[in-house]
């Protein structure tokens, strides 16, 4: 029964949840859990978190095989995508790697960070409103959700300290890896000033040519909130500069 189960369950990829098993063993809840302890002890599987299960290739040691982290991402929210610092790094916006992976999703989850096999995850709800701008990709033969670059620029000015602070932004902008129509129409839609403000001021310190919006507001905001709360100030965007302007100057 084991054997003939983990083949079903194969046919659909490594991994799988107790409600896959469910519907293809259709034994008793109590019996199914016996049954998933037992093969998660003898090395067949291994859990990912509660209810979540990645099957274990023949050959491959308990412990030192794992998936492909987005692929694990997958199976942590639902909707789900890969954003953020660990977007930026996908599309290739930096030389950075991060150590951890940014999902987003619009639902609530009781633990929105998470360790798994070694990997921290950190799952960030968004308004419904905010999740769009998302491409499919196929990985390990799982589709997976990941941001845009003109979303994943956006979404890092939106929240500068999920991708490493502000540099990390300006050096995407600078690669210039961009449609410059979607980049504006993403930075009206997410209704954030403060993502404009941020274009805005990396567009005349980058000279990036990129037609930004006018705001009208008398507020400040900073430019980095990731960074001390101090600095001069851009009246033109209503920036409080918290961070060197020579740093972001030689990603010229």
């Amino acid at each position: 029964m084991r054997i003939s189960l983990l083949d079903e369950l194969a046919r659909n990829g490594n991994i799988f949840t107790v409600d896959d098993a469910r519907s293809i063993s259709g034994v008793r809840d109590e019996v199914l859990w016996v049954m998933l302890s037992r093969m998660e002890s003898g090395g067949w599987i291994e859990r990912i978190e509660r209810g979540k299960y990645m099957i274990i290739p023949l050959g491959a040691e308990k412990g030192k095989y794992t998936l492909h982290e987005f692929v694990i991402a997958s199976l942590l929210a639902d909707p789900f995508c890969i954003a953020y610092w660990s977007a930026l790094n996908f599309h290739g916006l930096t030389e950075q790697i991060p150590r951890t992976i940014f999902v987003q999703t619009t639902s609530r989850r009781k633990r929105p960070n998470i360790t798994v096999f070694g990997v921290d995850y950190q799952i960030k709800r968004i308004k419904r409103e905010k999740y769009f701008g998302i491409r499919n990709n196929w990985i390990e033969g799982i589709r997976i959700n990941i941001t845009d670059p003109e979303k994943t620029i956006v979404d890092c000015l939106d929240k500068p300290q999920f991708c490493g602070g502000l540099i990390e932004v300006a050096k995407a902008l600078n690669e210039r890896k961009f449609n410059t129509n979607k980049l504006i129409d993403y930075s009206k839609r997410i209704n954030n000033s403060g993502v404009i403000r941020r274009l805005g001021y990396l567009n005349d310190l980058l000279e990036l040519d990129i037609d930004v919006p006018k705001i009208d507001t008398r507020s400040y905001l900073h430019l980095d909130p990731s960074m001390p709360h101090q600095g001069g100030k851009n009246a033109k965007w209503r920036l409080i500069i918290n961070i060197d302007e020579l740093d972001l100057e030689t990603i010229k």
